[in-house]
């Protein structure tokens, strides 16, 4: 195993990752941001409110895109698995 098959394993592992964790995590970020700006306007300050819109949120973000994560994943499995199979001792 070379060099540079080792960093391009790591590189497409890297950007799997961030394909399937980053529609969640900017879901979770923005609607953060809009409660802690109502939170913010109406001087609430209640630490609980934030919990439950983000929940539900990625909860549905979660749902709508499963498939493409997983279709995502399943295809990081398959590459990864047939370099493994190609490898000779």
């Amino acid at each position: 195993m070379s060099e540079s098959m080792v960093i391009s394993i790591l590189k497409d592992a890297i950007t799997t990752a961030i394909i399937v964790a980053g529609p969640l995590l900017i879901v979770a970020v923005v609607v953060g941001l809009i409660v802690s700006i109502f939170q913010a306007t109406t001087q609430i300050q209640e630490q609980t409110l934030t919990f439950l819109p983000k929940v539900l949120c990625v909860a549905l973000v979660g749902l709508l895109l499963g498939s493409f994560m997983l279709h995502t994943l399943e295809g990081f499995t398959e590459r990864i698995f047939s370099i493994i199979s190609n490898i000779t001792k």
